[in-house]
């Protein structure tokens, strides 16, 4: 789930970086291949005691799981 089209489905790209201005980690994503990304629902969220790199595994799997998936709290 997006905020700014909804739903998006398919060969995706994911990207989970920290802002600079706030600390927190924003989750975007394209159509692999497209130019345009996109905020996944929710973002931009805390980044967990566990790190970043745990924060994106774990919004690849809220993704993969479909369901319109948003940005874990």
């Amino acid at each position: 789930m997006t905020d700014e089209v909804g739903v998006v489905t398919g060969d995706l790209t994911v990207a989970t970086t920290v802002q600079a201005a706030d600390g927190l980690a924003a989750v975007t994503l394209q159509y692999t291949g497209a130019e345009e990304w996109y905020t996944l629902t929710g973002s931009p969220v805390d980044v967990p005691a566990e790190g970043l790199q745990h924060l994106h595994d774990t919004v690849l799997d809220k993704i993969r799981g479909g369901g319109g998936a948003r940005a874990p709290r």
